[in-house]
């Protein structure tokens, strides 16, 4: 099967027409969409940390003297919220507010929820146990980094149920060639967000509290603090890159595990190897398979001519498969330790977020674990390419 991220098939199982690829046309220009493909490990890791890329352009250059189109007016909403966060910015602006946000975003500040993380993983494992089985996306795997972002950010509990739905919709956007119904429900998703993050965030500036926006709105460096925009485009940012990333990793994971029994069997006769497994787990069918950059200056990848003003595509889940990094890379081997999987990314904007998705996933399998899931039914695949998931993976217990 070749490269074809609207068939159906191929989003199903993408790793035969990625080996192709890595073969015979590891950095390829797909017409459909204008980008460069970039398809090993070596590539794509490279050109991760390359700062003649970026994930915008706009801080070098206008649209028009870029070569591109500028987005449509009624999209201005969404790129306002997108643009604000740190994702969709370069240095010097990603730097600063980088540094903003890891000053309320500490390891100690995120450690510090490992226990109340396995009190809602346990909750939710053993409401599946109780009611026989059921749908373990979306009775397990989304309520738990809701419920985590939703604490941390001082989300009040009756307005969590929003976020799931803004999240996916906001998403929906950074699919390939997007229709314009799903562009238009990205704009109104995140317009009703920031909208809602707005007086939040107003409101917590006045009257702090124990949680992160308002951490996140006292934030003060050398006399420099984020301003709402940017605020609410971290919040953004961080509901729909952690909690996207966390439920496809769950659901992509179990539906691994139980097409490798005897890996399954391992785990469940050794919990040690649980850290080693979240890992293996994220690089075996990575819920990221795409991340785009535009090149800022002409480059040179694999011995190909790549101008200035175009996209590039990195396949994470190809690099994932590369024979070169990985022995038996087909192979889901739980105790896997030499794993430089690039599903968090690298460079400047490498995760910030990794260390709580890894505590969530690891207290959430581990709760699954003593569940002790079994299928019910092969699952469907959702549309999505470029955040790859599950519609539903129903299970018995």
């Amino acid at each position: 099967m070749r490269f074809d991220p609207w068939n159906p098939a191929f989003v199903a199982h993408p790793y035969d027409a990625y080996a192709e690829l890595r073969t015979s046309s590891p950095v390829s220009f797909f017409e459909p969409t204008g980008q460069w493909l970039v398809a090993r490990h070596a590539d794509v890791n490279a050109l991760l940390r390359d700062r003649r890329l970026g994930r915008s352009y706009l801080h070098t250059a206008t649209h028009e003297a870029f070569g591109q189109q500028p987005e449509p007016e009624f999209q201005e909403p969404f790129w306002r919220v997108i643009r604000a966060g740190m994702l969709d910015v370069e240095p010097p602006v990603h730097t600063r507010l980088r540094r903003l946000v890891s000053k309320a975003f500490t390891p100690r500040m995120v450690e510090s929820l490992r226990p109340r993380i396995r009190r809602i993983a346990r909750e939710l494992a053993d409401g599946l146990v109780e009611r026989g089985g059921g749908d373990l996306i979306a009775e397990v795997a989304e309520p738990l980094p809701v419920t985590v972002i939703a604490e941390m950010l001082g989300v009040p509990e009756e307005d969590r149920p929003l976020l799931r739905p803004w999240s996916a919709d906001i998403c929906g956007m950074y699919e390939l060639s997007p229709s314009l119904e799903v562009q238009h429900t990205a704009v109104r998703a995140a317009r009703e967000f920031g909208e809602y993050l707005r007086e939040l965030s107003r409101a917590r500036r006045d009257e702090p509290g124990d949680d992160l926006i308002s951490a996140l709105a006292q934030v003060v460096d050398a006399g420099d603090r984020l301003t709402e925009d940017e605020l609410i485009g971290t919040c953004v940012l961080l509901l729909n890159a952690g909690h996207e990333a966390t439920v496809n990793v769950t659901g992509n994971g179990w539906w691994s595990l139980f097409r490798n029994p005897a890996e399954l069997a391992r785990l469940r006769e050794d919990r040690s190897l649980l850290p080693t497994a979240v890992e293996e787990l994220m690089r075996w069918d990575t819920p990221l398979q795409m991340f785009e950059r535009w090149v800022l200056e002409d480059v040179e990848v694999g011995g190909v001519p790549i101008p200035r003003g175009v996209e590039v595509a990195l396949l994470f889940g190809s690099a994932n498969r590369d024979p070169e990094v990985f022995r038996d890379p087909d192979l889901l081997d739980v105790g896997r330790v030499d794993n430089p999987h690039i599903s968090f990314g690298a460079g400047i904007h490498f995760c910030l977020g990794a260390p709580l998705a890894r505590i969530e996933l690891i207290e959430s399998f581990g709760a699954l674990l003593d569940a002790k899931p079994e299928l019910v039914e092969e699952p469907a695949w959702k549309p999505g390419y470029v955040i790859r998931g599950l519609q539903a993976l129903r299970v018995t217990v």
